[in-house]
């Protein structure tokens, strides 16, 4: 049960971050759509489950040391490449986001120069890139269930509170910045996306995890709790959308409503659920080019740190809306070679067996 959850954590953590957690990005890309958004959170919580334990089977069906081999095995040897590259600046495209983000929650929870938030993040990624592959997935799951616990409560909270008619939501909702001009679009270039973030450490987890079958519930449960929290921060934000049409990081928002101390705890935690977020990208990316956990790498992965700080200062909501549709009509292509690969084995298995 240990390993299940804390495979699960990973997965969550790795994909929760600064977009996720806060609301913005639930709110481009599912609440922007108005009520039928909800629908499009739903069917997140059958795709999570059901590609975090592909992602299991096949890292350890190839014992993937990056993400490269696995990815040339799905998309084959000419699209590959050019995916790999595409995924590779996407990755740090996100976490430069993760860093843009830092700085907007300690400018907008502490009145903090966002400046600093971004300094801190970045130091904290260069220091917790250096630990290795176990340390950062024991990290990383000790913030989620923390930050899963805060967001359930603030959410209930805000739904329940909440006396704004369907009308006036419906109208605030529908006007705000969209990820994509369809609710159903938007649902799958939100698992897309965020597939492409836990890609490369989910698939090295598969191949370098002992207990495969915790591994594998791991990831389902994971799955199933993204969506769920997808579910909730959208109804949240939806129920408050004519109060939180404007801020950068909703639930923040709405926790300081709730009790300051509450918004500061959440503060707390959506730092956390970046930095979990920041480090798998820029863990992946420095993979993708050298041999992880060398001295080397340590090198790499504080110079990405670096220039990922340098290019934060484009501005959060801009680089949600920006970064994470592009990373998800590229995801498309995984995600469509991903299928192609388990129709091929399903045949070889049935071929087999005859």
């Amino acid at each position: 049960m240990k390993n299940t959850l804390r495979v699960a954590g990973v997965y969550i953590g790795a994909i929760i971050g600064a977009g996720y957690a806060s609301g913005q990005e639930v709110l481009q890309f599912f609440t922007s759509s108005g009520w039928i958004g909800t629908i499009g959170a739903i069917i997140t919580m059958i795709l999570y489950p059901l590609l975090g334990y592909y992602l299991i089977v096949l890292g350890d069906k190839l014992k993937a040391t990056s993400h490269k081999r696995a990815l040339y095995h799905i998309t084959g040897r000419y699209i590959g490449p050019v995916i790999d590259i595409l995924i590779v600046f996407f990755l740090f495209g996100v976490a430069v986001v993760m860093v843009a983000g830092a700085g907007s929650l300690v400018s907008q929870q502490f009145g903090i120069p966002a400046i600093i938030g971004n300094i801190v993040l970045t130091l904290l990624v260069m220091l917790v890139m250096t630990l290795g592959l176990n340390r950062i997935v024991t990290v990383i799951s000790w913030i989620t269930p923390f930050a899963f616990l805060l967001v359930i409560i603030i959410a209930i909270y805000s739904v329940t509170t909440s006396s704004t008619d369907i009308a006036t939501l419906e109208s605030v909702a529908t006007q705000q910045l969209a990820a994509s001009p369809h609710w159903f679009l938007s649902a799958l270039l939100h698992v897309s996306f965020n597939i492409v973030i836990a890609f490369g450490i989910m698939m090295m987890i598969g191949a370098n995890e002992k207990d495969k079958v915790s591994a594998k519930r791991g990831a389902v449960l994971g799955g199933i709790v993204l969506g769920l929290i997808a579910l909730i921060i959208n109804l949240a934000v939806y129920a408050n959308i004519d109060v939180l049409q404007y801020a950068e990081m909703p639930m923040l928002l709405l926790a300081d409503q709730f009790h300051p101390v509450l918004g500061a705890l959440m503060g707390l935690a959506l730092f956390g659920m970046i930095l979990s977020t920041a480090v798998p990208c820029l863990y992946t990316v420095g993979a993708r080019f050298i041999q992880a956990d060398t001295r080397n790498f340590k090198i790499g992965v504080v110079i990405l740190s670096i220039a990922a700080f340098s290019l934060s200062f484009i501005g959060f909501t801009e680089l949600v809306n920006t970064v994470y549709p592009l990373q998800g009509y590229v995801g498309f292509v995984l995600l469509a070679g991903l299928l192609v690969n388990v129709i091929r084995t399903r045949g070889r298995t049935e071929q087999a067996l005859l």
